[in-house]
C-alpha cells in the first residue's frame, strides 16, 4: 500500500511492514521497525529473546493505550541502533 512518501507492506486492510525515508536532520538517524505479533504472548517472546541476545531495553512489553485501547507493544534497540518493535493489537 502506498502513502505517499512511506509504503506499507502486507495484506490489505492493515499493513504488517512500513517504511519511509528519513525527512529531517543529518547523518545517522535510528529506524522504527515494527512487526505484528499475533498475540501478546509473541510480544513478550520477541523481548525476553532480544534482551537475552543483548538488546537494549527501550520499553517493556505493556500496552499502550494512547495509540489505541488493544496496542500492545515491547521496543528494543538492535545492535545497528535501530529501534525495533513487536506489537499486538488484539486483546488477548
Amino acid at each position: 500500500m502506498d502513502f505517499g512518501a512511506v509504503i506499507g507492506f502486507g495484506i490489505p486492510p492493515r499493513p504488517t511492514f512500513w517504511i519511509g525515508p528519513q525527512t529531517s536532520g543529518e547523518g545517522f538517524r535510528e529506524s522504527h521497525v515494527a512487526f505484528v505479533a499475533p498475540n501478546r504472548g509473541a510480544v513478550e517472546a520477541f523481548f525476553d529473546a532480544a534482551v537475552r541476545d543483548g538488546a537494549e531495553i527501550l520499553h517493556a512489553p505493556r500496552l499502550w493505550p494512547e495509540y489505541h485501547e488493544d496496542y500492545f507493544g515491547a521496543f528494543v534497540r538492535d545492535p545497528d541502533g535501530n529501534n525495533v518493535e513487536a506489537v499486538c493489537h488484539s486483546p488477548e
